[in-house]
């Protein structure tokens, strides 16, 4: 598993107007390539009537899958711009739909290089970007004497804190980055005097917006 990396939330749309022609981008967020499949055949059916539906998308920690569709424009005019875009950004598991209402103007292969390319990074723009850190969820058990003080530090900390139990005795989850699990409990034990049960829990991806 990767320890970071930068996606979309879950779906955005942007319209722009270029030489009297509409691109709509639309973008969502795919984890596999059937999830990809699926939108881009959604967004085909919504938009029966448009000229075109073009599309790209990366999945996979090390883009294994990369595909980029020019439905019907010429070749290497459209799909491949928007998985461009793509990569300039440095996304993971994301799908990007371009659809286009023909205006009456030819754009020529540059321009219209230049408008897919235009849609699609002002449609991520719009949609948001996340970072997603790989987090380890930390249970650290508590006499109630050190709750105020554990609570004030965790909060003024870098570490988010995910839920309290109060019990017999407190259950913090704290969602700590894996490279700081190890300082996290030493930070922990050092706080308390040792009067501290420290537990690993789930390893979960945490998402914070870049944009």
């Amino acid at each position: 598993m990767l320890k970071n990396y930068y996606t979309v939330k879950e779906y955005g749309e942007h319209e722009i107007i270029i030489q009297k022609s509409r691109f709509i981008a639309q973008i969502k967020r795919a984890e596999t390539e059937t999830e990809a499949q699926e939108f881009i055949q959604e967004i085909k059916k919504k938009h029966w009537n448009a000229t075109h539906n073009c599309s790209a998308y990366l999945i996979g920690e090390h883009n294994q899958i990369q595909k980029a569709n020019d439905d019907g424009e010429p070749s290497g005019t459209a799909g491949v711009p928007i998985l461009e875009v793509l990569k300039k950004k440095n996304l993971k598991d994301t799908v990007v739909v371009v659809t286009r209402y023909f205006g009456g103007i030819k754009l020529g292969a540059g321009g219209l290089i230049r408008a897919y390319g235009k849609a699609a990074s002002e449609g991520l723009q719009t949609t948001g970007i996340v970072e997603r850190k790989l987090t380890q969820v930390i249970h650290v058990k508590i006499d109630y004497t050190w709750l105020g003080k554990i609570e004030k530090e965790l909060r003024a900390s870098e570490h988010k804190v995910k839920e309290i139990h109060y019990l017999d005795i407190v259950e913090i989850e704290t969602f700590v980055t894996e490279s700081l699990v190890q300082d996290f409990s030493d930070w922990m034990i050092e706080l308390t005097n040792g009067q501290c049960t420290i537990q690993k829990g789930e390893t979960v991806y945490l998402e914070e917006s870049v944009n």
